[in-house]
């Protein structure tokens, strides 16, 4: 890889920390729907499929934590955490399958839904732990309301905005 190519992966991985860090203002706005559309989540899995598999991990760990200290939001525990965890598998199976997959549009969608359930799956995984490690429990219902119910219209808008933003970038970015 080119320093040159290494260079742009960097600054669009900045550029898309920043994004991470700023778009949950936005939605903040609409109480009732603002954190069930997901706003970290865009440019996270966005990072993985411009980026690369480490760049989208190293972003979706990142995120959560630095938004933490900058503006006290989500509160670290058990929240942050397992964001951390759930933000970091998506930028890395993104990433990872949209590399292992052949270059067609279709996979693009393959690539997404197989990010969004591994996110999901190990945010599940991180709370059941970090519950654990406290009094509360996290159980079945927990998991599909926290992770599939509650977050439909983030799911539908990623399922919509995101392929259409790959494919249209797609010619910029080099791939």
């Amino acid at each position: 890889m080119s320093s040159k190519s290494n260079l742009f992966r960097m600054i669009l991985g900045a550029m898309f920390l920043a994004l991470a860090l700023v778009l949950p203002f936005l939605t903040g706005q609409f109480p009732r729907i603002g954190n069930a559309l997901c706003p970290m989540h865009i440019p996270v899995l966005l990072c993985g499929f411009f980026c690369g598999p480490w760049y989208g991990l190293a972003v979706g760990l990142i995120a959560p934590l630095l938004r933490f200290a900058l503006f006290g939001m989500p509160p670290l525990m058990p929240t942050g955490i397992a964001m951390c965890f759930e933000l970091a598998a998506y930028g890395l199976a993104s990433g990872l399958l949209y590399k292992l997959l052949p270059g067609r549009k279709p996979y693009i969608y393959v690539s997404l839904i197989g990010a969004m359930l591994t996110g999901r799956i190990v945010w599940g995984i991180a709370r059941v732990i970090l519950y654990g490690l406290g009094e509360s429990q996290f159980g079945w219902a927990a998991f599909m309301s926290g992770a599939f119910l509650n977050a439909i219209p983030g799911i539908i808008i990623q399922i919509v905005l995101i392929p259409i933003l790959v494919m249209a970038l797609e010619k910029y970015t080099n791939k």
